[in-house]
């Protein structure tokens, strides 16, 4: 039956049949053999409607509604002129800028993609003008890219949350620190590979101009973030709140949102939500078929029953992260091996919350992992003379810098759990 699905999965997804219907299709094949023919088809409405039938995925549209409604605004490109005339001064100063703009929009959008769009389009030029290596400005924003989804607000959280049960409000919290320790890692590293370049400092009034410029796009995170942490709103509030500023400040202070643009967001919001949902959906009926056979529980049963340290099992599970990193995009990823992994996290006595931010930087990973890497794959989008190969290589050391950082979190899960406060929903 294992053979079934696993064999089944690759040869679908080899075809280049989308994920979502690769899952139902397993899914209808499983419940017509294995449950009971035709019968079993009356569960697929009921799944698919309870599958969606969940408040926390309420903040999953939002939040894609909030980072497509960014990126025509204008904030992306006022948060790197600020960041640029901060910090240009100093040695390898733009890449510390770039970094920093890519923290700050992250924790606007909750999206990679929409993150290395709106960085990248601003900064890879900019940078390369000014003798920055190319290869290494790519795997810069690829990696500064990969930030959305870790600090919060983060679309793989929710899904996370929505899967397991477990508070979105403390899986926010608990990326907060890691996010920034990260960034302060890629800071560290960019400045020291391009300490040769320092540029001329910016005069005090334009860094005071383009702060004003910038102002909005600084307050959001603090909103989101500081409202969720204070307990003035639940994330899916937030979420709400964070979509009603962003177009108050698109129409009012940008004053650029056409309606030709608020077609193109729209559409865009509409097409995510629905590639998200699907999955979900698709996935959701698998494990319906999975359970029927018991194999999750036959795994868990397994991982806990041997006479090995759960490390070992640990290590293991990171490894089947990584590798299904290279071949499939982060929510998949999500919704496939959750229902499985959760309950083995739990048996072994992990404390979920952590084990939610290694999966998330296991994501991070899958997102510059060639073949189907999505960060890749929009940086080569921004120039047609920028190469997959190139991108790769100049995201290796990033890529080993989130591993290290994940070794030392497996050490030091309070790095993510210590801000965690118990009234925080």
């Amino acid at each position: 039956m294992n053979l079934f699905f696993t064999g089944g999965l690759g040869v679908l997804l080899l075809l280049g049949l989308p994920v979502a219907f690769t899952l139902s299709l397993l899914a209808v094949a499983g419940m017509y053999f294995f449950n009971g023919g035709t019968f079993a088809f009356m569960q697929i409405p009921i799944i698919s409607y309870k599958s969606l039938d969940d408040f926390t995925l309420t903040a999953l549209p939002m939040y894609v509604l909030m980072s497509q409604v960014l990126l025509v605004s204008g904030v992306g490109r006022d948060l790197y002129e600020m960041a640029s005339r901060w910090f240009r001064h100093f040695p390898g100063g733009l890449a510390i800028a770039t970094l920093f703009c890519c923290t700050i929009f992250s924790a606007i959008s909750g999206s990679s993609v929409a993150t290395a769009v709106t960085v990248g389009a601003v900064a890879l030029p900019e940078m390369v003008r000014r003798g920055y290596n190319k290869r290494h400005v790519l795997g810069l924003l690829a990696a500064g890219g990969t930030l959305g989804i870790l600090i919060p607000p983060s679309i793989p959280m929710i899904i996370y949350g929505s899967v397991t049960g477990e508070s979105v409000g403390k899986l926010f919290v608990a990326g907060i620190v890691p996010g920034i320790v990260l960034t302060l890692a890629f800071m560290i590293f960019s400045a020291y590979q391009t300490r040769h370049i320092k540029d001329e400092p910016a005069t005090w009034n334009e860094r005071w101009e383009a702060s004003k410029k910038a102002v909005w796009g600084l307050l959001l995170p603090i909103i989101i973030i500081g409202g969720i942490y204070s307990g003035i709103f639940t994330p899916t509030e937030a979420a709400a709140v964070g979509v009603v500023l962003s177009f108050a400040i698109t129409i009012f202070v940008y004053r650029n949102l056409t309606m030709a643009a608020m077609r193109e967001i729209l559409i865009n919001t509409v097409k995510t939500n629905a590639m998200i949902l699907f999955i979900i959906i698709g996935a959701m009926l698998l494990g319906y078929i999975l359970t029927i056979l018991q194999i999750p529980q036959t795994i868990v049963n397994f991982a806990t029953t041997q006479d090995i340290s759960p490390w070992i099992i640990f290590v293991l599970i990171n490894i089947v992260l990584l590798i299904l990193g290279m071949f499939l995009e982060t929510v998949s990823i999500l919704v496939i091996t959750l229902p499985i992994l959760y309950p083995i996290i739990m048996a072994l006595g992990f404390d979920p919350i952590w084990f939610a931010i290694i999966m998330v930087i296991n994501m991070e990973l899958a997102l510059i992992s060639p073949p189907v890497g999505m960060n890749l794959f929009v940086l080569k989008g921004l120039n047609k003379e920028n190469t997959i190969s190139e991108i790769v290589k100049g995201v290796i050391p990033y890529a080993i810098i989130m591993l290290v950082f994940m070794v030392i979190l497996s050490f030091f899960p309070e790095i993510a759990t210590f801000l965690i406060h118990k009234d925080i929903k």
